[in-house]
């Protein structure tokens, strides 16, 4: 990742900066809830971000579905690294 990274918050909207606050994030995430995403494919969009389909599951800590659906994580690349990602 860019040391300036932005990062989608999917838990509470916006976006974290930085490697620190990404990896806080999913800290944050993972203690609270079992995320499981499956990419199903990958296309480049006009302005050249990487969107991947993916099937997400969520479920709580005791193991309940709380989300099961298709959403799509947009990668913006700089110098090879992950400047940003967007959850459309």
């Amino acid at each position: 990742m860019h040391p300036g990274v932005e990062w989608a918050n999917g838990m509470e909207g916006g976006h974290v900066q930085g490697r620190d606050a990404v990896r806080d994030y999913w800290t944050r995430q993972w203690s609270v809830l079992d995320p499981h995403v499956e990419p199903l494919q990958i296309n480049r969009d006009e302005t050249g971000r990487y969107v991947v389909e993916v099937h997400q599951i969520v479920r709580n800590l005791e193991g309940t579905v709380l989300v099961d659906t298709i959403v799509h994580h947009a990668y913006r690349i700089r110098d090879g690294l992950i400047e940003r990602m967007d959850i459309e």
